[in-house]
């Protein structure tokens, strides 16, 4: 018996039915998140092979909090920690587990937690799992997040943004620090699309901005985007961490994060650290020949076409595939109204991003 076949029907008809597939490697990808290029960087990739052949233990084989805490992730939390200016640090399994542990842990009983409207899926989940109040405000508003800072009389105010969202394609306002230091709130930027993207060591939105971080600061990363790699990290303050290594559930119940992309993470900040300038020029020159071509300015990797249609978005993702490139086709309801999306990855050609560029607005 079929059980949800009826609902199955409606996605298709609507244009909103998914499925995997496994792309040729001969396509240019244009739609991963692999901003940096780094899942094909040999560098990293035979420096990661040598250490982790070198390892006694080659898994974590147990939680952090069992015996599953190993000096290959000590290191890197150091590392990390250094690099971005945090008082302390922990890896774990993913960005979406991520925000898991970090919203269902902190947000209390007699808490607000104040939420970007545009906030990640998996950080929405989470709003559903506490006690807290939950109040949303308008995309990048700083005005409507005053109010709510404002008139809030809660036991701890906790704000969740994006460093650079992932649909929208932009950047979290600088006043947004402002007002949680104003009103001592909690903030949490969500970095995974923009660290590794911006700032002038290309850490993402604290770095971009030059915001020294503070007690009252969380940074979340991912290392499966601009870090080629798979998992997730926490940095704030000694306190912070200790709670969440505490009450997150995520942390305390999971299988700690595998050595071998902690060390390929870990060798990715350090190519970052060191080849930060050259990073930087390819990235700027991309974004360059975006606004030359389609009027767009660029602050990250993440180009954003607006095309309304779920079925004309697959036609398009079609047509540019057929002519050997991969890119996004993103429907709802992960929008409001379907987009052409273009990653920017460090490594691609510029004459194939012009090429591309061309495609796209000939069958827009």
């Amino acid at each position: 018996m079929k059980f949800y076949e009826n609902e199955l029907k409606a996605l298709k008809k609507s244009s909103r039915y998914r499925y995997r597939e496994i792309f040729p490697t001969s396509l240019i990808d244009m739609a991963s998140n692999d901003y940096l290029g780094f899942s094909q960087n040999e560098e990293i990739k035979k420096q990661t092979i040598d250490e982790y052949s070198k390892l006694e233990v080659f898994s974590p084989k147990a939680s952090m909090l069992v015996n599953g805490y190993h000096e290959v992730h000590k290191n890197f939390e150091d590392e990390l920690c250094k690099a971005n200016g945090f008082e302390s640090g922990v890896v774990l399994g993913s960005g979406f587990n991520a925000n898991i542990a970090m919203i269902e842990a902190l947000a209390r009983r007699g808490d607000e937690l104040i939420v970007d409207e545009m906030y990640h899926a998996s950080g929405i989940l989470a709003t559903k799992l506490v006690e807290a109040k939950l109040s949303f405000f308008k995309h990048n508003c700083v005005d409507e997040l005053e109010k709510i800072l404002k008139l809030s009389s809660a036991k701890r105010k906790i704000v969740c943004v994006e460093g650079i969202y992932s649909m929208d394609a932009d950047i979290a306002p600088f006043e947004v620090f402002e007002l949680c230091d104003r009103y001592n709130a909690i903030l949490i930027v969500d970095e995974a699309h923009s660290s590794g993207v911006i700032g002038d060591k290309l850490l993402g939105l604290f770095d971009f901005y030059g915001v020294k971080p503070k007690a009252n600061h969380i940074k979340m990363g991912t290392l499966g985007k601009a870090y080629g790699s798979f998992g997730a990290y926490i940095l704030a303050s000694n306190h912070i961490v200790e709670f969440l290594l505490n009450r997150a559930k995520p942390i305390v119940y999971a299988t700690s994060l595998s050595l071998f992309d902690t060390l390929y993470g870990h060798n990715s900040l350090k190519y970052i650290l060191k080849n930060t300038n050259k990073l930087k020029e390819e990235l700027k020159r991309k974004r360059e020949i975006v606004y030359d071509e389609l009027g767009i300015l660029c602050e990250g990797n993440i180009v954003k076409v607006d095309i309304g249609s779920n079925s004309k978005v697959m036609q398009i993702k079609q047509i540019a595939k057929d002519k050997g490139y991969l890119i996004g086709a993103i429907r709802q309801p992960t929008v409001s109204s379907a987009i052409i999306r273009i990653i920017l990855r460090v490594g691609v050609n510029d004459s194939d991003l012009k090429e591309l560029i061309k495609i796209i607005k000939s069958n827009i």
